[in-house]
């Protein structure tokens, strides 16, 4: 089925995401996953599992049903922890895959209806609707990717692109 032309976009931006986040952790060691530029930065591992926990809301939003017990440590707003206190990078990649299996399928499935439904109040739209919220949330998946590939290189990897 395809997807509705009001998050089309946004469909292709995640899925443009997707096909570069494995770029962007390729070759790290367990330890780069939790290598921070400073004090008040996040981590690779942090960012991810903070990309999870959004598609998961987007998923929320479209009507269907995605959980795991520790996206809640990726909140917005929530503080960087102890690397101890996060699941391995291999759990965080198998949740990408997943989230983004279920992205991809309530993304298809998401209808007028829903989309035409008001969004949160707590995240912008820019038409108050939920297919709004869905395309700003693309944006800022995106915006991540960009925070990913900036700490590739500065942990001295090759870029993703390019």
């Amino acid at each position: 089925m395809p997807v509705n032309p009001q998050i089309a976009i946004a469909a292709y931006s995640f899925n443009q995401n997707a096909a570069l986040l494995p770029k962007s952790i390729e070759g790290l060691t367990a330890e780069e996953w939790f290598h921070r530029p400073n004090e008040s930065s996040n981590h690779m591992a942090w960012i991810v599992g903070h990309m999870i926990w959004a598609r998961g809301a987007v998923i929320g939003l479209l009507g269907a049903e995605w959980t795991q017990p520790w996206p809640k440590l990726f909140a917005r707003g929530v503080k960087v922890l102890d690397p101890a206190e996060y699941p391995a990078p291999e759990q965080i990649m198998a949740s990408w895959k997943d989230v983004t299996e279920r992205l991809n399928a309530a993304m298809e499935a998401g209808s007028e209806e829903t989309l035409a439904k008001p969004g949160p109040e707590r995240i912008p739209s820019a038409d108050g609707k939920v297919s709004g919220v869905v395309n700003f949330l693309a944006h800022h998946d995106t915006y991540h990717i960009g925070q990913l590939g900036y700490l590739r290189t500065w942990l001295g990897h090759p870029g993703i692109v390019g």
